[in-house]
């Protein structure tokens, strides 16, 4: 394939193939998720590996993506978030307004609503209050928070699985194996020292997780959790048919 950005390596606007090709990359590392490497997109889209670096270093350069912490890898970048928030998704209906407004009197902390794609979280209703630490992370790092381990013990009971684990090794397998014999997800100390979140999945008529509720706070309610998990859980049978 011969190299769209010409022997000078600039990307100029007049360049359709090249502007059609980094838009490729981006769509690339979406669909292969945190953590692909410059030659699995190489090979992934048959583009040269120089262009692909190339390619892949101007958009870091335009924070439509970020190196990895190993520096192997790339995720999504800030940008890529600011235009997906820009297409606000779908507030739940009033009735399910009223049921999480509830729920968030009856326990002091952060309580957040999710919905689950294939494989992509939507993050729905985040409690004013107590807002999310890091919005971002929570949608590309799906090892990181309760929210992505609900979907990822999801997949794996499906005998699925996601790139979107940037932890790999820190405990990912006891995490989703947890999940999955207790019914919901927990992390501690991930996004704040001292804090964590938990995640109770939220299924249609079919038993399809299609939505989750979250809840954040200090460790010591998150290592305590059981009437926290109980009035998550009892909201969310009162969530399913309106988020379903």
């Amino acid at each position: 394939m011969a190299d769209p950005l010409g022997a000078s390596g600039e990307l100029r606007a007049r360049q359709p193939k090249a502007i059609h090709s980094a838009l490729t990359v981006l769509e690339e590392v979406a669909r292969a998720g945190a953590g692909v490497t410059a030659r699995e997109v190489s090979e992934g889209l048959g583009l040269p590996r120089a262009t692909t670096y190339r390619l892949l270093n101007l958009l870091v350069q335009d924070e439509y993506l970020v190196r990895m912490p190993d520096l192997r890898g790339f995720a999504l970048g800030r940008k890529v978030a600011e235009l997906v928030g820009s297409v606000a998704p779908s507030r739940p209906p009033q009735a399910a307004r009223e049921v999480i407004a509830e729920l968030r009197q009856r326990i002091r902390g952060g309580v957040h609503v999710v919905r689950y794609g294939d494989d992509s979280i939507s993050i729905v209703d985040s409690d004013p209050d107590f807002p999310l630490n890091d919005e971002l992370r929570v949608l590309r790092e799906f090892d990181a928070s309760a929210i992505g381990l609900l979907l990822l013990a999801e997949q794996r009971s499906l005998g699925r699985a996601s790139a979107r684990t940037a932890h790999a090794g820190r405990g990912i397998d006891d995490d989703l194996a947890a999940a999955l014999a207790r019914g919901y997800s927990s992390q501690i100390g991930r996004f704040v020292p001292g804090f964590g979140c938990i995640g109770v999945p939220i299924r249609d008529s079919s038993g399809l997780l299609v939505a989750g509720l979250c809840f954040s706070g200090p460790r010591t309610r998150i290592e305590s959790p059981e009437r926290i998990v109980a009035e998550l859980a009892n909201s969310g049978r009162s969530l399913a048919p309106l988020l379903a």
